[in-house]
Parts: C-alpha cells; structure tokens; sequence
C-alpha cells in the first residue's frame, strides 16, 4: 500500500512545482513581449492593405503579394527576369557606400566643430549664426548647386547624404557641450585638472551621450537623403532604381526599395545605439 502511495506521489506534481510553473513562464513572456508588441502593427499594416488591394490586378498599388514578389526576384531573380533582377547586392552595396561615407564626413567635420562651437565663445559668435541660417535649407534645393559643383554621379551624391547628416550631429553635438553641468569644472579644479584638460576629462566624456544621439538622428537622415543624393546621374544605388521605376510605373518595385530602405537604417540605427550602450554604459542619460 505504502509503495503504491509513493509511486503516485512521484507521478503527481506538488504543489511547489504547480506554484513554480508560471514563474519559468514569466521570464519567456517579458523577452518576448517586446518582439509582439513591434510586429503587431506592420502586422495589422499588412492586413490592411492586402484588403483594400484585393482583386485590383490593374491598380498601380501593388497587393503585399506583388511587393513580396518583386523583392524576391530583386534579391535572387527568376520570377521577372528583367534588369532588375538579381540586382540587389548592387545596388544596396552602392547606397550603403554612400550613406556611411557621407555620414562619416560628416561627423569627422560635425564633432570637433560642435566642440569648439559649444566651448569657445569667439568661435561660437563667428560661426554659429551662419550655421543657424544655413540649416533650415532643405537638402533638395543643394541638388542643382551640388550637380554644378560636383557633376553627375556620386561626388554628388556623398556631398547631399553628408549635408543631411551634418546638421544634426552639430546641433546635438553643441548642445551636449552647453549642457554640462558647471559644477564639474569646479570638482575638476579641485582635483588639479585645469586649462586644456578639463575640455578631454570633462567636457568630452560629458558631452558624449548627445554626441552619440547626434549621430544615431546624422545617420538616419544621411538613409533618408540617399534618394536625394541618388537623383543625380548615379546607376546603381536604391534611390537610383526608385526613380527609375517612378518612370516606368513600376510600384511594385518603388515599395521594395523604400522596404530595403527602411530595413537598412533601421539596422544602422541598432548598431550605433549597441555601440552608444556600450561605451557608454556608466550613462544615465544615454537611451
């Protein structure tokens, strides 16, 4: 009989085990809940638009089907078989070039001068209101200056993208200077750093979450011009074969670039704020 019993107490869970099981679920939740939460909505976007594009084989919006398609055959081919197939690399490689070679134009030129800007009174009232004026000036009245300046192809284009780019790492970049607690200055004096060094022991370390802000927005306005930039003679780049098919009429193919587009600065994104968070893991303010 005591055999028996023990036998079904081995089978039965007890009840610490019942009362453990929804905390190992927990964990599992709280990991995946943000990935849900962040397709729901391109999910939902998805729906939406394979509804309104259903049964409209003549409409120049393209069902989600037609997009996947074309995206497809711009990475491997075999569907379409036209120039733009098996075309991707290409192109993708010729804008990634530019977007990262224009943005590191721009912050090798944005970031010492925000510093100067932000920390040197004299040269701050020399440059920075001519600065103020240039800003609002969109990036698509430079494109006939940049085409006389530079000609046609990509000298043009990485004068727009580092454009683009520049502004916003100036801007977080002097802010970051202006924003230092005056205070620390004080602490630094005490502690014999005087002069020169308080700008490399103070001043920069300080200053470096709005750096890295500064150059997370530069690079995603340096995606955001490469359509721009792309308009200027090139042949291979995204921005290129978006406007090529602007003028062919082919949407399908508008989508997929503007798809590529968006995932190519969203992993840019990603990678300077794992960058950020690493070197700036004693931060606070860094997000």
């Amino acid at each position: 009989m005591s055999s028996s019993l023990d036998t079904v107490s081995n089978i039965t869970p007890s009840r610490t085990e019942v009362e453990r099981s929804p905390s190992r679920i927990a964990p599992i939740w709280t990991k995946l809940r943000g990935l849900v939460l962040a397709i729901l909505f391109p999910i939902a976007m998805l729906i939406i638009w394979h509804l309104l594009t259903y049964g409209r084989k003549y409409s120049l919006i393209p069902s989600p089907t037609d997009v996947a398609l074309s995206l497809y055959d711009l990475a491997f081919g075999g569907i379409n078989d036209d120039a733009y197939s098996q075309s991707l690399m290409t192109h993708l490689l010729a804008s990634v070039s530019r977007v990262y070679g224009g943005f590191a134009i721009a912050a090798i030129a944005a970031v010492p001068l925000g510093l100067m800007i932000g920390r040197i009174p004299l040269i701050r009232s020399l440059l920075d209101p001519t600065l103020q004026i240039m800003r609002p000036v969109p990036v698509t009245a430079w494109l006939p200056l940049s085409m006389i300046m530079f000609g046609l192809g990509p000298r043009s284009a990485f004068f727009l993208v580092c454009l683009g780019a520049f502004y916003p790492i100036l801007v977080n970049t002097i802010f970051g200077v202006r924003s230092v607690d005056p205070r620390l200055f004080g602490a630094a004096s005490m502690l014999g750093c005087q002069g020169p060094a308080q700008f490399f022991r103070v001043v920069l370390p300080a200053s470096l979450p709005a750096i890295f802000t500064g150059l997370r927005l530069g690079l995603g306005f340096a995606w955001v011009v490469i359509v721009v930039g792309e308009m200027t003679g090139v042949q291979t780049g995204l921005g290129a074969i978006i406007m090529e098919a602007r003028q062919l009429s082919r949407t399908e193919i508008i989508i997929s670039g503007m798809i590529i587009i968006g995932v190519a600065g969203f992993l840019s994104d990603r990678m300077v704020m794992w960058l950020g968070k690493s070197l700036l893991r004693w931060s606070p303010n860094f997000v």
